[in-house]
């Protein structure tokens, strides 16, 4: 009887230590796996339009600060916004590569990332994220083409407009055109500027042919209807296409732009405006710190692209067209969630954005504090944008690249005369009606 009870005393005893040696091992296990968590960085892979520009360095430097800050990581991406880099990004999430944080377009070029539900909307972030972009004002902010919500957070507004090498056109003994200069007289200062010696103005048609194309026919149109898409090659909207492309056409034709601007990289074709070989540049407000900080603010200058009867000179290009998605990619992550999130609102705080907005327009609610004494270029700048009378948003935002290839890919043969500017047109619009 003895004997019994000790023999199962034994086996409980024995059946404890087990019980505690698996608890033991568990919660060894559990303390381990909590360990190996906090001692796990993660890392987000965020993707920019901010290679080749000054802005870069802003941003790497608020990368930089956020990372020491969270102890996240972040692989960037940076590339040019040209026609390769749309198309790249759409291949990107169509073969699972996609970022978790994307800098790009809000406008038609997103549409698909939307359609497909690839990004994730303001409303559905607020929902467990509150006060995500709370200091941005909504009106502001960019609806998707697609279905009528917000993605993006956007960063700095932009406009497109002259850039002037002011010490080079004096040199010739002619003066910085201004907001009473019309295109007649544009185009006899470019004949001017091409008999004494320098290229009139510094362009790549080959790859960023869209600023030239924007306000050629932007000059047959007003700000109401500039953003419209053609839906037939007879109507309006067609016929101020095809009429601003022949204009296009004259200006190559008469020699104003590089002899090599049908093939010329865009960097090149801007080192040329840098050096003083071309006088003008038709770019957007992203450009205007790489020109403050490379040289000396009083050899350049912006104003307005001479315009018509249609469209006043003070009738310029502008908007809000980029911001930050985060992807669905990283919203069903929950690490990555948090930490997409924050890098966002990080990116995005007031701060951050007055540094890359300066002379650009914003979203934000307390407006940008610019901070220090603008040089005579960043003036210049600023009093383009004060004295804009009328704003539209760039056109070619409105259209696919697939839509858009007719006219941007095939420039060769439309300045060459190969291809017919008309029939571009017209297969434009097909291949709207198609995606439609």
């Amino acid at each position: 009887m003895v004997k019994g009870k000790l023999l199962r005393l034994t086996a409980i005893a024995l059946i404890m230590a087990l019980i505690c040696a698996c608890l033991a091992a568990c919660a060894r296990e559990g303390d381990d796996a909590a360990s190996a968590a906090l001692g796990r960085t993660v890392t987000i892979e965020v993707n920019t339009m901010y290679a080749g520009d000054e802005y870069g360095d802003i941003f790497f430097d608020a990368v930089a600060k956020w990372e020491s800050e969270t102890g996240y990581k972040v692989h960037t991406v940076s590339n040019t916004s040209d026609e390769a880099y749309k198309k790249r990004i759409l291949m990107d999430f169509q073969t699972g590569a996609e970022p978790d944080v994307l800098f790009y377009f809000n406008g038609v070029d997103s549409s698909s990332l939307v359609a497909n539900k690839r990004v994730i909307s303001l409303d559905e972030i607020r929902s467990v994220y509150p006060e995500y972009a709370s200091n941005m004002k909504e009106s502001m902010m960019k609806a998707s083409n697609y279905d009528g919500k917000i993605y993006a957070v956007p960063v700095n507004g932009y406009w497109e407009a002259l850039f002037v090498n002011v010490k080079a056109l004096k040199a010739l003994g002619l003066e910085l055109p201004d907001s009473s200069m019309n295109w007649d007289g544009f185009l006899t200062l470019c004949a001017q500027i091409k008999a004494r010696g320098k290229i009139p103005i510094a362009a790549s048609l080959s790859e960023i042919p869209h600023y030239w194309f924007e306000y050629c026919i932007y000059n047959h149109q007003t700000p109401d209807n500039h953003a419209l898409v053609p839906e037939f090659v007879v109507d309006n909207t067609a016929q101020a296409w095809i009429a601003g492309l022949n204009d296009i056409k004259y200006m190559y034709d008469s020699g104003y732009f590089p002899d090599n601007t049908l093939y010329v990289s865009d960097e090149v074709s801007k080192s040329m405006f840098l050096n003083g070989e071309a006088i003008f540049l038709l770019e957007g407000s992203w450009y205007a710190s790489t020109i403050n900080e490379r040289s000396d603010s009083d050899d350049f200058a912006v104003t307005y692209v001479p315009g018509t009867d249609t469209r006043k000179t003070t009738d310029i290009i502008g908007g809000l067209s980029t911001g930050y998605f985060i992807t669905k990619k990283a919203w069903e992550d929950d690490e990555k969630r948090e930490a997409a999130v924050h890098f966002v609102e990080y990116m995005t705080a007031d701060e951050r954005i007055s540094k890359f907005a300066m002379i650009s327009a914003t979203a934000l609610k307390n407006g940008v504090e610019y901070t220090g004494e603008a040089s005579s270029f960043y003036e210049s700048a600023m009093e383009m944008a004060e004295g804009a009378t009328g704003c539209s948003e760039a056109v070619q935002d409105q259209l696919p690249a697939y839509c858009r290839a007719p006219v941007f890919e095939n420039m060769q043969g439309l300045m060459q005369g190969s291809a017919d500017i008309t029939e571009a047109v017209r297969e434009v619009i097909k291949r709207k009606k198609q995606k439609d």
